[in-house]
């Protein structure tokens, strides 16, 4: 992992914020202390309205690839989530994996980073309840940063780049 602490990001923040204005899409952004997990990050829920969200990097034997997009309080069993994704068994991405394919650092992975998957090798997935909210949260490739915006405007990006973003049920995954 210590290679890609030494490299820049192929899309900054900053890169990726003229991109949304390019697009006209409307989000609002927020500084904070950085946050690598979602535990870490409770206290924003206080400060930056919406529903606050979470990126799996899941693989299978296959070498399928998977960005889950789910809000915080979606939960989620593996086991279940490779039936609900129709893979096979799945594990977390490695690091390299991660730098490889979505050029993001761990602590840092969001929808946006589906910029760098220039091969199409990776599926975004979006969990159906976190697309009905009115407001939906992410990093813009820097968790010490967090942007909302409508879940159209990420479907808009998510298109602009060339992705096609599955919105799945992810109700079915919860453990028992």
């Amino acid at each position: 992992m210590h290679i890609q602490q030494d490299k820049d990001l192929p899309v900054s923040p900053e890169q990726l914020l003229m991109l949304l204005d390019s697009l006209n899409i409307a989000y609002k952004l927020h500084r904070h202390e950085p946050i690598f997990t979602v535990e870490e990050g409770l206290h924003l829920k206080e400060s930056i309205p919406g529903v606050h969200c979470r990126n799996l990097f899941v693989r299978d034997k296959k070498e399928d690839m998977f960005l889950v997009v789910a809000a915080n309080e979606t939960r989620i069993d593996m086991k279940k989530l490779a039936d609900v994704l129709g893979s096979g068994r799945l594990s977390f991405g490695s690091p390299e994996r991660l730098w490889q394919y979505l050029g993001i650092r761990p602590g840092s992975v969001c929808p946006f980073c589906i910029i760098n998957d220039e091969g199409k090798k990776v599926r975004i997935m979006l969990d159906a309840g976190m697309m009905q909210a009115p407001l939906v949260n992410y990093h813009p490739m820097d968790n010490a940063m967090t942007i909302g915006l409508s879940p159209e405007g990420l479907i808009r990006f998510i298109e602009h780049v060339g992705h096609k973003p599955e919105i799945v049920d992810l109700r079915p995954a919860a453990p028992d």
